[in-house]
């Protein structure tokens, strides 16, 4: 058995899961730790060492970025491989890491052969991976296809980082010709859209029909490459200068029209969040219901 250990932070159950058995799968002698937030991540490096840290930037009790910051300052923690998994991605945020001393990024939601290069980087860059190998079948550590550079939203400064916006920016193929629906049948799409859906390999402009605290209801237009039950997912919903990025996973997706060429599609979302300040806007968001933009209930 290898002496490997990872540490795995995130509120999300069903992240850590998800991070999880991508390791396992991909690294079956590492060793694995997991805390719910960054407050029991402190607590656990505290008495025992890790050789790289997975952690989410927004949880509870103190964020990813706070124990990054913790990590950096302490003796033993310095040189280990820091890699944040998060659905930040924008330029502000890359750069906050960096400054802070991230040594990688996975964007929310990542694949896992996104997840499996990542890992196999960090391990190789400190020496660690040799010794994984050592317990671990040669095609187990195969890793996936390397992510596109980070050097457009850092000026190319920032070259041991690539981009989290890779897996998500490519838009679905478009769909193929389909009569179009009725006019009952066609939902109230917005040409802007109402909210914005990520997933692992598309990012898709949807119709928020239902909103709660533990799913939402979304209404997409059917592209070639269809949505996966039990994809991770984050839905981006900004009202001025606020963003919420919920993440979560596709419970159910459907046909929102009966028949077989349904130009849409229905998916619910199943949140996996326990942020509180996530809840909180979620709440809200709800209480406001029609008057938001992208909140229009029975759209």
């Amino acid at each position: 058995m290898s002496k490997v250990s990872v540490l795995v932070v995130d509120d999300a159950s069903f992240i850590r899961d998800l991070v999880k058995k991508g390791l396992r799968d991909h690294f079956p002698g590492l060793r694995i730790e997991e805390a719910v937030n960054g407050r029991k991540a402190q607590q656990l490096l505290a008495r025992q060492a890790v050789d790289l840290i997975l952690c989410d930037w927004e949880m509870p009790e103190m964020s990813g970025i706070e124990l990054l910051g913790w990590c950096r300052a302490q003796e033993p923690l310095k040189a280990v491989p820091f890699i944040m998994v998060t659905s930040r991605g924008d330029k502000e945020n890359v750069v906050q890491a960096i400054q802070a001393g991230v040594s990688d990024y996975i964007g929310k939601p990542f694949s896992n052969d996104q997840l499996v290069t990542k890992v196999r980087k960090a391990l190789s860059r400190s020496g660690k991976l040799e010794t994984l190998m050592a317990s671990t079948p040669q095609r187990s550590l195969a890793g996936g296809p390397p992510n596109d550079s980070l050097s457009v939203l850092t000026g190319g400064k920032a070259e041991v980082l690539r981009s989290p916006a890779a897996a998500v920016a490519r838009p679905a193929a478009p769909a193929p010709a389909a009569a179009a629906p009725s006019a009952a049948a066609r939902p109230a799409m917005p040409s802007k859209g109402q909210g914005q859906l990520r997933l692992p390999n598309a990012s898709l402009p949807c119709v928020i029909r239902g909103l709660s605290l533990k799913d939402a209801q979304l209404v997409v237009k059917r592209g070639e490459l269809l949505p996966q039950v039990l994809e991770s997912a984050v839905l981006d919903l900004e009202e001025g200068s606020e963003v919420a990025r919920l993440n979560g996973y596709l419970h159910a997706v459907s046909a929102l029209e009966p028949k077989p060429d349904s130009e849409w599609l229905l998916l619910h979302l199943r949140f996996v969040d326990q942020d509180p300040q996530k809840l909180d806007y979620l709440s809200r968001l709800i209480a406001r219901g029609s008057s938001q933009k992208h909140y229009v209930p029975g759209a």
